[in-house]
């Protein structure tokens, strides 16, 4: 191999990295509500649209600092995540998962319908004060905005890894998810933990939507990403937070080899259903994901 294809070979890698822990970013708040509910929140796409939106519509004023965008971004997303726990998903505690499922499915047609019509239907930047000079790593470049993702990435897996098997909550959330019947026998206010887990979410999907925003722009169609995501969840395991970080970057160095190696033969668009093609291949090979907890039911 000559030192140029090697170069471009770890040029794709690193690129690939940079976006695969950006997805994971967005993963995460897919493995948040599944390790505290034991459902899948089919809205993640729309959360991170939804913060991209308010974080957009903030900076638009005129004076408004980077900071005070993002503290209100995490502030109304957690406010909108302890409200979606109490108004309409509480009634359903008790009820199979489908039912929670059913309910995600429809909060995120009523948000893509809604935020159109709060926001307007045009693209919106997200303005970061980082600049669009890329970083040089020495074996590669990187753009702020992707540094900046994979940064905030990694510190928060950092810190919901320790939350879940440290912390008194953490493990608490956990016995949520494998029986709430059993969890509230012992004492533990499932109610509360729930909303918790939700909250985290918004604050996940804050981070994300500006990081998303700030890359792409913010439009009814960032809520794609949630499909995007999907793979990444899956190929982890969907309650397994590091399967989640590891799950991102196969996907997102996939992504990028496929495109930068297959695209100039077929014209494109193969690292749009490659995630897709790995994901099935895995579900072959391991059911649960490379991370995921197995679970045998006696019936």
């Amino acid at each position: 191999m000559s030192a140029e294809d090697l170069g471009f070979l770890v040029s794709l890698v690193l690129n690939g990295a940079s976006i695969g822990l950006m997805y994971s970013l967005i993963a995460l708040g897919f493995v948040l509500v599944y390790k505290a509910t034991d459902a899948i929140n089919f809205a993640q796409g729309e959360f991170v649209m939804m913060a991209g939106l308010i974080a957009a519509a903030i900076l638009t004023i005129e004076g408004a600092p980077l900071i005070a965008a993002v503290v209100a971004t995490l502030a109304v997303m957690i406010g909108f995540g302890f409200g979606l726990e109490r108004v309409v998903l509480r009634p359903l505690l008790g009820r199979p998962v489908v039912a929670v499922i059913m309910a995600t499915i429809g909060l995120a047609a009523v948000l893509r319908g809604l935020t159109p019509v709060m926001f307007g239907g045009e693209t919106r930047a997200v303005p970061l004060p980082i600049g669009d000079e890329p970083i040089d790593l020495g074996i590669g470049t990187l753009s702020p905005v992707q540094a900046l993702g994979s940064v905030t990435a990694l510190i928060l897996f950092v810190g919901f890894s320790w939350y879940f098997k440290k912390s008194r909550r953490g493990i608490a959330m956990r016995a949520v998810a494998d029986n709430q019947q059993v969890a509230q026998a012992m004492g533990i206010n499932v109610e509360r933990y729930f909303a918790l887990a939700w909250a985290m979410a918004g604050i996940v999907s804050a981070l994300g939507g500006v990081i998303w925003g700030a890359m792409l722009g913010v439009d009814v169609h960032l809520a794609l990403v949630g499909l995007k995501v999907f793979p990444v969840v899956i190929l982890g395991g969907l309650d397994s937070v590091g399967g989640a970080l590891i799950g991102g970057l196969i996907i997102g160095i996939v992504e990028s080899l496929v495109a930068g190696y297959l695209d100039p033969y077929v014209g494109g668009g193969t690292k749009d259903f490659a995630p897709y093609v790995l994901m099935i291949i895995v579900l072959m090979i391991k059911p649960y994901g490379i991370f995921g907890k197995r679970r045998i039911e006696r019936v």
